[in-house]
């Protein structure tokens, strides 16, 4: 139990350090062409394939795997003490985990199908990629429905059941009405949503290792 627990630790700190990087990574050197023509966004895609691949791998699948093993720690932390309001929240996690990997791969594999098809047709392969942002944004890029759903969910068994500390618990309430909120196709929604679950992982995982007992002690 202890040693899942640490896990769990680390990956949540781990899925916090991934949303700087996605941050960072975006907001400093994604130079997509917005306005450019079929041939401009492809020609872009094409150079910066193995960038973009490497950087979707990390931000949904690697993430997702870490939020697989948080998910899990979480309901081990909390099953005994809130069973029913934490078994729901767990089904929401699972389902985010599943999203979040799929989103990964449609846009991985979706990306390379278009960058083969752009050399013959790039105006049908700009179509082909418009679907597959669609797509990848309505599972696990723009709308953090299920993800904020989680995060509510356990936060509000954990004040129920007085684990962890008030303070990291609202936090999470926070969160978990940013995620919620991003139905409404707002980008300023989504970035409220990452910036507040980037303090509660790291937050959530430095709790989780310091202390990985199930103690009720405030964090």
């Amino acid at each position: 139990m202890r040693s899942s627990q640490i896990f769990a630790g680390f990956s949540s700190i781990g899925q916090g350090l991934i949303y700087i990087i996605a941050f960072v990574y975006f907001g400093v050197f994604w130079a997509y062409p917005h306005g450019g023509d079929a041939a401009q966004v492809m020609s872009f895609l094409h150079d910066n394939q193995l960038i973009l691949s490497a950087v979707t791998f990390l931000i949904y699948i690697v993430f997702g795997c870490l939020l697989a093993v948080l998910v899990v720690g979480i309901n081990q932390r909390l099953k005994d003490k809130s069973a029913a309001l934490i078994q729901v929240a767990t089904l929401f996690g699972a389902i985010w985990v599943g999203l979040v990997v799929a989103s990964g791969m449609i846009s991985n594999i979706g990306l390379a199908f278009v960058v083969k098809i752009a050399a013959e047709d790039p105006e049908k392969a700009m179509e082909v990629w418009s679907i597959i942002s669609l797509i990848v944004e309505s599972l696990g890029g723009g709308n953090e429905l299920i993800g904020g759903l989680w995060v509510l969910l356990l936060s509000i068994a954990a004040i129920k059941v007085k684990e962890f500390s008030l303070p990291l618990n609202c936090l999470g309430i926070i969160v978990g009405i940013a995620g919620i909120s991003t139905v409404y196709p707002a980008e300023v929604l989504t970035e409220i949503f990452g910036v507040t679950q980037i303090v509660w992982f790291i937050w959530l995982g430095v709790v989780l290792i310091r202390k990985p007992d199930f103690s009720h002690t405030p964090n």
